[in-house]
């Protein structure tokens, strides 16, 4: 997808972009939601678990009995029982003294006194204090995404409501980017962040300047008009409002991309193209989203290059990997079609110091399917 762009005159490395953008960025401030709006959210510390079940439970309807007191009995030799049996319904607690659940046909109540007509083992029928969640375990750690998984448990631990990190993203729109901007919208909610999107009343300065409020967010992006064509004007719009840290970075693809700062809150004007904004996104906006979230270091994982990839000195550029039998696949490097954007599994940044890598060099790419 490579177009005819104009670029900025200069080109900042992306590691000083980065370095440049992140300066003073710290995890926000951590927030109580309930379960139905914490899911991608980067937990934040949590107080442990009490043990779930809180004691044993059965877990079918039947006799509750304790196996001591069945041994040796069978339907040829029934075994007196020294005191009447207790009937207990599946989810019921476990009476005191009681270990073990047999069915309603392995005890004959019928005469004067019971008598066992089976053997059982302790733990028969029953589930245990504590098997499904022990007691003091954490929810999940510091710094992770909550998963479906984790609000499961919480759901079964009875909690109502999680610690987590939601860094606020308000998400301005130039006209021309609406494929991009519900796709980083989307991206950016993946990421766990609370996003509010709005739509730039026209592509000149003035219209743009109105929508860049960074009251209330903590990361402002904009989709489009990053370049330096006669429409592009978020960067003008930017140094308007506050300071424009670097506008060119030495990303390929997303080269028109710009970062600043709105009085403390960083802003990345990232360009309205797909692949290049999916690129900067990966490059730049992720990383201060996840310092922001206090998320911890994100998924790799490491496996050889099927292929050499080739890349030009000086500039990063992304490439897509594909996982086939057990090495990295190159689906595309610099120029990003949206097919392999999404038929990719992992994505890799080739540092603009490196020329690229050698056939069966074992890189680490970030996984797109965690």
């Amino acid at each position: 997808m490579i177009t005819a762009q104009r670029l900025p005159a200069s080109l900042t490395p992306l590691d000083a972009a980065l370095a440049a953008v992140l300066r003073n960025v710290a995890p926000v401030a951590a927030v109580e939601l309930p379960l139905t709006e914490v899911l991608h959210c980067i937990a934040a510390e949590m107080p442990p678990l009490r043990a779930h079940p809180p004691h044993d439970v059965a877990t079918l309807d039947g006799w509750a009995m304790r196996a001591n007191d069945l041994v040796g009995a069978s339907s040829y030799a029934p075994l007196p029982l020294p005191a009447p049996p207790t009937w207990v319904e599946a989810g019921s607690a476990m009476p005191a003294g009681t270990d073990c659940v047999v069915d309603a046909d392995a005890v004959d109540a019928s005469g004067p006194l019971a008598q066992a007509l089976a053997e059982a083992i302790p733990g028969q029928g029953v589930r245990r204090a504590g098997s499904d969640i022990a007691d003091g375990r954490p929810l999940t750690e510091a710094g992770h995404p909550v998963r479906p998984r984790d609000l499961l448990l919480a759901r079964a631990a009875g909690l109502a409501t999680l610690r987590v990190r939601r860094p606020r993203l308000r998400l301005v729109n130039n006209p021309g980017a609406e494929v991009t901007a519900p796709f980083i919208a989307d991206a950016a909610r993946l990421a766990g962040a609370d996003v509010l999107r709005v739509e730039a009343t026209g592509r000149d300065p003035a219209a743009i300047a109105e929508a860049l409020d960074a009251g209330g967010c903590d990361l402002l992006i904009t989709i489009g008009g990053s370049g330096v064509g006669r429409s592009d004007a978020a960067v003008s719009a930017l140094a308007a409002r506050g300071e424009v840290i670097a506008h060119g970075i030495a990303l390929q693809p997303g080269r028109t991309t710009a970062v600043g700062r709105i009085d403390t809150t960083p802003v990345i004007a990232l360009p309205g193209a797909p692949d290049q904004a999916f690129a900067a996104w990966w490059a730049l906006a992720l990383p201060v989203l996840d310092r922001l979230s206090g998320r911890r270091t994100r998924q790799t994982q490491a496996l050889p290059l099927a292929r050499k990839i080739a890349s030009s000195v000086g500039i990063a550029e992304v490439a897509l990997l594909m996982c086939q039998q057990g090495s990295w696949t190159t689906l595309a490097i610099g120029d990003l079609s949206l097919d392999a954007i999404a038929r990719a599994d992992a994505l890799l940044i080739v540092p603009g110091s490196a020329e690229g890598f050698a056939a069966g060099t074992v890189v680490d790419a970030y996984m797109l399917r965690e």
